[in-house]
């Protein structure tokens, strides 16, 4: 995958009036009878990656409609790149990329005609578009298949499309909802090399996610969420350190074993949790010796993940 000409560097980006190029405060959503979102606070500062990390229902997606005013609050205040929401979300909206977390290009138009599409509705400028479309079909890696039509195409290239299709306009903010859903190891890991660069060159990035790895390697700050609110936020190291310790112990056996264990571990006060076939004790570092016999290991962000989001998928 090609990186040239990806977004703007950092000194050609506009200043702007705040640190932050995404701030929301106490924000609300309801559908029905349900909390999507509860009472969330969010800071994304200027050309830094923010990774909202949670299972399916733990408002991510909701975050991401908010941000973009197709959904709206119910309570609190959401200010993007400077501008305030809904009520400014017309020149926010122009100033962001969004790639969805569902496939919505236009599968009756080939690749460069869903680009050609967007650079109309970004309103480049007449004279700029060839070479836009030009930058993005490099950025997608689909210059050979620019005549292609898009159900002609891998979920791969799909993606990479929707990424492309996000840049086209060079935007300050872009925002990944579930960026590599779906998708096998190989192309995953281009998708973060892209996402990598983009950071490197100034872009401000949201990213949505339920990869544990992928929020440990992409993002500078770390939300973890879960039932609509943020239940830790901080780096990726900051918060193995702060909730599961820098050692975790495993120990494997039947059903019957397992339950022993965690039952003295609760008796001990060691915080723990299950994972398939074994039981995690964290903060295995101060266990002096009193610890079962199993396979120590650095703890890791899976852990934090799911000792603050529950074990159990609801």
């Amino acid at each position: 995958m090609s990186f040239a000409g990806l977004g703007r560097s950092v000194a050609s980006m506009p200043t702007m009036s705040t640190t932050n190029a995404i701030q929301l405060r106490g924000v609300v959503k309801h559908y029905g009878d349900v909390v999507a979102v509860d009472g969330l606070d969010l800071d994304l500062p200027t050309g830094t990656c923010v990774g909202l990390l949670g299972p399916n229902g733990a408002g991510k997606s909701t975050t991401m409609k908010m941000l973009t005013a197709q959904a709206l609050a119910d309570e609190g205040t959401i200010e993007v790149l400077g501008h305030r929401l809904p009520e400014d979300s017309k020149p926010a909206r122009a100033l962001m990329g969004v790639t969805p977390q569902l496939d919505n290009l236009d599968v009756t138009l080939t690749v460069e005609q869903n680009l050609l599409v967007f650079s109309y509705l970004y309103r480049i400028p007449r004279a700029e578009r060839k070479a836009a479309i030009e930058r993005a079909l490099e950025i997608a890696t689909l210059t050979n298949r620019r005549t292609a039509k898009v159900d002609e195409l891998s979920g791969g290239m799909r993606r990479r499309l929707l990424i492309a299709r996000a840049l086209i306009h060079r935007p300050q903010l872009v925002l990944l909802d579930e960026p590599t859903v779906g998708l096998d190891p190989q192309v995953r890991q281009e998708l973060w090399a892209l996402i990598d660069q983009l950071r490197s060159e100034g872009v401000s990035i949201l990213m949505s996610t339920h990869y544990i790895e992928e929020a440990a390697r992409l993002a500078d700050t770390v939300v973890v969420m879960s039932q609509g609110k943020a239940v830790a936020t901080g780096r990726p190291s900051e918060l193995v350190t702060e909730h599961a310790g820098s050692e975790a112990l495993e120990v494997y056996g039947p059903p019957t074993r397992l339950r022993e264990v965690e039952s003295d571990a609760v008796t001990r006060g060691w915080p723990t949790r299950r994972t398939g076939t074994s039981v995690t004790i964290l903060r295995a570092e101060d266990l002096n010796g009193e610890a079962p016999e199993g396979e120590r290991r650095p703890a890791n962000l899976e852990d934090v993940f799911v000792l603050l989001t529950g074990e159990e998928v609801e």
